[in-house]
């Protein structure tokens, strides 16, 4: 008897304690990255920049909002959103309440796929069948049916209220204390509503720094803000794989981003040119699959500072 269902008992044990963990725990372990960025001109002073991507606010959230809350204590230089900042129709008003103290300081952001649109019940293994049949979101996928929108307008309005700039599809501008940062933006490649003729044309002259912002890092972006020559692109979407193995990584990205630059610091290069990649594994879940595995919810914080 011990032969026969022993290791099937164990593989059930170990399987429940790890999802145990990655529900009850990981996922509420909230962590700031610290990330140095080389891509300043030279003389320039350094600045401090936090991104904060995939919140997927649901009601209740409460240690999420008072985590979020606490790193307007960082006192950066600008805030970068990189959107997906909703998983529930009604979670505006506790996504505005966490983002509040960071909206004191200037800021830029982009809209994800979950910021439209409420999210779906699905079966985890279809981004292990869609990675496998190079799929992904829109990209491939025929049109989502009855989806539920969110009010993202809202978002929209109490963002530009204070003073962020909107950049989906778009160009704008942070001026600091004797700094000034152009941006680039587009709205989510995951659904389709990237459009980057309408900006296209490099970083702006007149500018200390030119910084290009998407949400969901699908290559046919990259590599036109590398082509145009930006030093440096946002993003986030990936949640860093989400359920990773440990000391292997990612199994998905749900983009055609490769595995091995789910999350962190990396480089991109298309055209002859490089520019440098942070894609943010986020702080939040879809609201159907509340758990996290060896990637623990992030914020990060980049050093930007001058070129060697």
């Amino acid at each position: 008897m011990r032969a026969r269902y022993g290791v099937p008992l164990t593989l059930t044990a170990v399987g429940a304690a790890g999802l145990a963990y990655a529900a009850g725990f990981e996922v509420r372990s909230f962590r700031l990255r610290r990330v140095t960025v080389p891509v300043l001109p030279r003389g320039m002073r350094p600045l401090r920049v936090l991104q904060v991507s995939d919140i997927h606010m649901v009601r209740g959230q409460r240690k999420k909002q008072r985590w979020l809350q606490s790193l307007a204590g960082l006192r950066p230089d600008f805030v970068i959103n990189t959107g997906d900042n909703l998983s529930d129709p009604e979670g505006v008003p506790e996504a505005l309440d966490a983002l509040g103290p960071l909206m004191e300081f200037p800021g830029a952001y982009v809209f994800g796929s979950n910021d439209y649109y409420g999210p779906r019940l699905r079966n985890p293994a279809r981004y292990l069948i869609e990675r496998a049949q190079g799929r992904h979101g829109l990209n491939g996928n025929a049109p989502v049916v009855g989806a539920v929108h969110n009010p993202w307008e809202e978002l929209r309005d109490a963002f530009d209220a204070a003073g962020w700039v909107g950049l989906s599809n778009t160009r704008g501008r942070l001026k600091l204390e004797g700094v000034e940062i152009a941006l680039t933006g587009l709205d989510d490649p995951h659904i389709k509503r990237d459009r980057y003729a309408e900006v296209a044309g490099g970083p702006e002259s007149g500018a200390d720094l030119s910084l290009a912002v998407v949400h969901a890092p699908y290559l046919r972006s990259l590599d036109a803000f590398t082509a145009d020559g930006y030093p440096l692109i946002l993003a986030g979407h990936t949640h860093g794989g989400q359920l990773c193995i440990p000391f292997y990584g990612a199994l998905v990205t749900n983009c055609d981003i490769d595995t091995d630059r789910v999350k962190g610091l990396s480089t991109h290069t298309a055209a002859g040119r490089t520019s440098l990649l942070h894609v943010s594994a986020g702080c939040g879940t879809n609201r159907y699959t509340p758990v996290r595995f060896a990637c623990p919810p992030e914020a990060t914080l980049l050093t930007l500072t001058a070129r060697d």
